[in-house]
């Protein structure tokens, strides 16, 4: 292993600028390459753009496939768009220069879910290149599907899971908030659902991960998704939400088992919510009930989890992976290139 971990972010929002001020407090990482098709910020630094108080000498560049093949980088970390349509070719191009990977885009977390022909493509060209693909974050990724399955470790048999993730998003960024309807009309919400344009992604990926985890064959994934109206005027850090106004979402997730709601996913974002926290609940022998008390700040475990995979993946077998098939995410505090050759 050489003495440091190259990397290219590829994707430089909210998300990716997060975990590149994280990667800079760890040791044995170097940023190599940055690629980003906002026209504002292709040419500045990585630094400046990422906001991390000083330059990297790395140029944000828009030519993706220049930038894979010629900054001679080990892993790329991608943060662009949540849908499998939509990051396909960045995946490909990604895999077929040789590159590991560590996406957030929510549908690649489980993608045989949607496209499995597309899982299988990239699967085989990712072993076919040597390589691995993984997609992570707080949820999916974690706090609904990864940590669920782990407390079942202690389970001799289960008859059901519930997780229940309530979050007031005033403290989250402004896509975050956007994303679940804050400061809209109910009926702009209901047409923005309808649309399939509004809602939290990722809860059918989380219950189909689960359920392949403990090995029940689902009948039907189940979803729906209601907005929750202010019932006082209501305002953060980007947007005011008026009384009467959508402040979030409430949307649930079911896994049907032989008819029966084998999992439930339970998640609540809304801008003035009364508490945080995360709690997850196995109905089976014995019954564990874990509950996180304050919940789990999902933009900073987000970037957590992905710079905690990086590890993972780079020790990893080729293929295209999902949060199952690695060991056990934890956090880096060492020197990456050498703890990666444990």
């Amino acid at each position: 292993m050489q003495d440091k971990v190259k990397l290219i972010q590829y994707g430089v929002g909210p998300i990716g600028a997060s975990i590149v001020k994280l990667v800079l407090q760890k040791e044995g990482f170097e940023y190599v390459g940055a690629i980003d098709v906002d026209p504002n910020k292709i040419g500045k630094d990585l630094g400046d753009v990422a906001g991390v108080g000083k330059k990297l000498g790395v140029p944000i560049s828009g030519d993706a496939k220049k930038v894979l093949k010629d900054s001679k980088a080990d892993l790329v970390i991608h943060t662009t768009a949540s849908f499998l349509k939509d990051i396909r070719q960045q995946i490909t191009d990604v895999v077929d220069a040789g590159l590991d990977m560590v996406s957030t885009s929510e549908e690649l977390t489980f993608p045989s879910l949607k496209d499995p022909e597309m899982a299988m493509e990239i699967d085989a060209l990712a072993k076919k290149k040597g390589v691995t693909v993984l997609a992570t974050g707080v949820n999916p990724g974690f706090l609904m599907d990864t940590l669920p399955l782990t407390v079942t470790g202690v389970c001799q048999d289960v008859k059901s899971i519930k997780v229940t993730r309530m979050m007031d998003a005033s403290i989250r960024r402004l896509p975050f908030q956007k994303k679940i309807g804050a400061g809209m009309t109910v009926d702009e919400f209901k047409k923005a659902v309808a649309g399939g344009r509004m809602g939290h992604i990722g809860l059918p990926e989380s219950i189909a991960m689960i359920a392949a985890g403990v090995g029940w064959k689902l009948d039907d994934i189940q979803q729906t998704i209601e907005p929750v109206v202010a019932d006082r005027p209501l305002k953060t850090q980007y947007l005011a939400v008026e009384r009467g106004q959508v402040a979030g979402l409430h949307q649930v997730g079911k896994g049907i088992v032989k008819g029966k709601p084998a999992i439930t996913l339970d998640f609540w974002a809304y801008v003035g919510a009364p508490e945080n926290k995360d709690s997850t609940f196995i109905e089976g022998t014995p019954n564990v009930d874990l509950t996180i008390k304050g919940g789990v700040h999902g933009d900073l475990a987000t970037a957590a989890m992905v710079v905690n995979s990086i590890r993972n993946v780079i020790k990893g077998q080729p293929g295209l992976m999902t949060m199952t098939d690695l060991a056990i995410p934890r956090a880096l505090l060492g020197n990456i290139a050498k703890l990666a050759g444990n």
